[in-house]
């Protein structure tokens, strides 16, 4: 029974220590060598009219600490600063996505979080995206590299940006309260979760959106998997068909982004690039978002999944909808179509 007891404890241990599996698509690189990649990029930025493909070879095929280990490499060598150089060789969609993988996937979405919110207006697409598809553990690490960088507080800006019901969506899961995933399955918990989106939605006139909140906010993504899975018994509807019906705009949208994410987050990307590359050319700005922030995370199952909801790789779509150094940086952020 001591054994029982034991493996039992130790099961629960790694399930609620466990972090999101990695798909990356970019991953360190054998012999590694940052003195030889330094001396490839300053020959690249030396080149009359810049040797784009050099950097784009180099940087998009070494992992985020193997670019880190170039740049003091190119600092010792060239004596200035790699960043700097290459913000000065390069331009549009390319700097772009070179200067995005010169930071770590947390300094990017924070970057990318503050470019949101900061001057006049507010970015909702970019803070809902990354806000509500971020784990727990990504976003403890967005609001601590936040302050880092801009020595201010993430839940300060972006309660300063929001308001209503769509900053208390927000502002909830700032506050990384979520429950770690648990080994044992708490089938009465997941009842009385499914009951009270119920009540508090489409069993009355109106929504009692704080419930909500609190439930998709602190709940493990694995626990409310099964919860909306039980809701479909008390609800003509299910959870997203819900949403629509209940609530309407930035908190519409929030809330569908996020049981998107809890029920298949590779899925929501990858449905999210094929948006943006529907009509003639693509939403740049999406597709870098999504390419440069995931590649060191998931990309290599949004690819998958890509290709198994739309019948085509990802690859093949940005070969159709993009052009020169931009398509070839996507591309080889992506890896070999599988």
């Amino acid at each position: 029974m001591a054994l029982v007891s034991e493996f039992l404890g130790q099961l629960s241990l790694n399930v609620a220590t466990q972090h999101e599996p990695l798909y990356p698509t970019v991953v360190p690189v054998r012999d590694f060598d940052p003195d030889r990649d330094a001396a490839r990029i300053e020959t690249a930025i030396k080149t009359k009219g810049v040797d784009e493909q050099t950097i784009i070879d180099v940087l998009t095929k070494r992992s985020y600490s193997q670019r880190r280990e170039i740049a003091f490499a190119y600092e010792k060598r060239a004596k200035k600063d790699m960043i700097t150089a290459l913000k000065a060789a390069l331009s549009g969609s390319l700097e772009t996505v070179i200067l995005g993988l010169m930071k770590s996937t947390s300094q990017y979405d924070a970057s990318e979080i503050r470019g949101s919110i900061k001057g006049l207006g507010t970015d909702e697409e970019t803070l809902i995206e990354i806000l509500c598809s971020r784990s727990n553990d990504e976003l403890v690490e967005i609001k601590k590299v936040y302050s880092d960088l801009f020595k201010k507080d993430l839940a300060k800006d972006v309660a300063g940006d929001t308001s209503g019901n769509f900053a208390k969506l927000l502002l909830a899961l700032v506050d990384t309260k979520r429950d770690e995933p648990s080994a044992i399955v708490d089938y009465e918990k997941i009842d009385t979760d499914a009951r009270a989106l119920y009540d508090a939605g489409v069993k009355i006139k109106g929504t009692d959106v704080n419930t909500w909140i609190s439930i998709m906010s602190q709940r493990s993504v694995p626990h409310l998997r099964k919860v909306f899975d039980k809701y479909k018994s008390y609800s003509p509807y299910d959870m997203q068909e819900s949403i629509v019906k209940e609530v309407k705009g930035d908190l519409q949208k929030s809330f569908l982004v996020l049981v998107q994410c809890f029920e298949n987050k590779q899925l929501y990307f990858a449905k999210k690039l094929n948006e943006a590359m529907k009509g003639k050319g693509a939403k740049e700005k999406i597709v870098t978002r999504i390419i440069v922030s995931r590649c060191e995370v998931d990309l290599k199952k949004i690819c998958s999944e890509y290709k198994g909801t739309f019948g085509q790789s990802l690859q093949q779509t940005i070969t159709e909808h993009t052009k020169g150094d931009y398509q070839k940086a996507m591309l080889s952020l992506c890896g070999p179509d599988q």
